[in-house]
């Protein structure tokens, strides 16, 4: 069922370091409007985004219906990566996601559909947030290089 998404994932690690390596400092560290993040932001932010799903990947599996979410905005200002080497950013980037990827290969099936709160309310299925992790990551990662 989530084969689709670790596969992507993984082809992810593989392909986007070389691209974010091209990135220029200039084009990292510029904000394109006054409250909005930059690349290096945005790549923190997937950083952010991997620790807190990490934690939802592994307690969904054996919490009643946890409750997990985050303040998106909170993180990207205390974890500091507008001001984090760049070259930091990506290899952390790479290396917890090929983590997941190996993480998300050991989940037995039956256990995707297990469920978890989100922030609003809702409740959804592990196989329901490793899908959106990745499409999240998909779509951020579209904002910072031609991918």
């Amino acid at each position: 069922m989530i084969t689709d998404a670790v596969n992507r994932l993984r082809h992810l690690c593989h392909v986007l370091p070389a691209a974010l390596h091209r990135i220029s400092a200039h084009e990292y560290t510029a904000k394109p409007v006054p409250g909005k993040w930059s690349k290096k932001e945005i790549l923190g932010h997937l950083i952010d985004s991997a620790a807190n799903n990490h934690q939802r990947f592994v307690r969904v599996q054996f919490e009643e219906m946890p409750a997990i979410w985050y303040d998106q905005d909170q993180w990207v200002v205390y974890s500091a990566h507008q001001h984090t080497p760049v070259e930091q950013l990506i290899g952390f980037w790479e290396s917890y996601n090929r983590y997941l990827a190996f993480l998300l290969e050991q989940i037995p099936e039956e256990r995707l559909g297990r469920l978890c709160r989100m922030k609003d309310g809702r409740t959804v299925t592990l196989g329901f947030l490793i899908d959106d992790y990745v499409a999240h990551l998909e779509h951020h990662l579209r904002q910072l290089t031609d991918y």
